[in-house]
């Protein structure tokens, strides 16, 4: 199947399907949102969702969480991945965005880039979530996924991915395409027993057609074993009646 015909297929169904498709992350402003995507590095958005609402009301804008310390910050994120590393961030882009935004979170991807824990991907996050941005994101699930469908072709890296999704996704598609992927993979397309019977995309999927040809090779190859082994069955048995004919003529 030829890639342009998958893509076609992939956002025809979620257009239909899941046209709203959004990012499960809590927020209510610029800010909370940068914080719960700096925290949801290498944890669940589910996990983040625990902790931002107490963080929030601790610190409720750029100018509190300025004024913290890094040991008060730890105390209230101690529960997801990396706190050490990320209460040190979340400080020093507090003080940043103060210094350098005017407490403003920036639209500009390379302006997010300055920002202590601010890396491509959660740069593309923001501003695709916040201004619409043509920008992909590519976490674990993006990169599963758009392999497993055949959007991608030998994309071995995140940035690689990220390049061929925004080459070949509508641009006005690009920063929703980002939350299809990223939903498919949480909840259907796992990566330990991806739940293929319940998959609407198995038509199209490339890593679904893969399993169903090796499947019915190895049905053929089981086929060919009991063949082979009830003709052998037959061969011992025809040989057997041989063996008692002659034991009986020689009575």
């Amino acid at each position: 199947m030829l890639r342009k015909i998958r893509y076609n297929a992939f956002v025809s169904y979620f257009l239909k399907h899941h046209p709203e498709a959004e990012t499960e992350l809590a927020y209510s402003n610029p800010y909370e949102l940068l914080v719960a995507v700096i925290l949801s590095a290498q944890c669940t958005d589910k996990r983040i969702n625990q902790v931002t609402p107490e963080f929030f009301k601790r610190f409720p804008d750029i100018n509190k969480l300025s004024k913290a310390s890094i040991e008060d910050i730890y105390e209230l994120i101690k529960s997801v991945n990396y706190p050490n590393n990320k209460s040190k961030h979340l400080a020093g882009m507090a003080n940043m965005l103060l210094s350098n935004y005017n407490g403003r979170v920036p639209s500009n991807f390379d302006d997010l880039l300055k920002l202590p824990g601010v890396g491509r991907k959660t740069a593309n996050v923001i501003i695709s979530v916040l201004f619409n941005a043509p920008a992909m994101a590519v976490d674990t699930h993006v990169f599963r996924v758009a392999n497993r469908l055949g959007l991608t072709k030998n994309a071995v890296t995140p940035l690689a991915v990220e390049i061929q999704l925004t080459k070949y996704l509508p641009e006005n598609l690009i920063y929703i395409a980002h939350h299809w992927l990223i939903l498919h993979g949480r909840y259907i397309c796992i990566a330990r027993n991806p739940k293929c019977k319940i998959c609407p995309l198995t038509d199209f999927c490339k890593y679904y057609q893969q399993l169903q040809t090796v499947s019915g090779a190895k049905r053929i190859q089981s086929d060919k074993l009991k063949k082979t082994k009830l003709n052998q069955q037959l061969k011992d048995r025809k040989s057997l009646i041989l063996q008692l004919k002659k034991i009986e003529i020689q009575k």
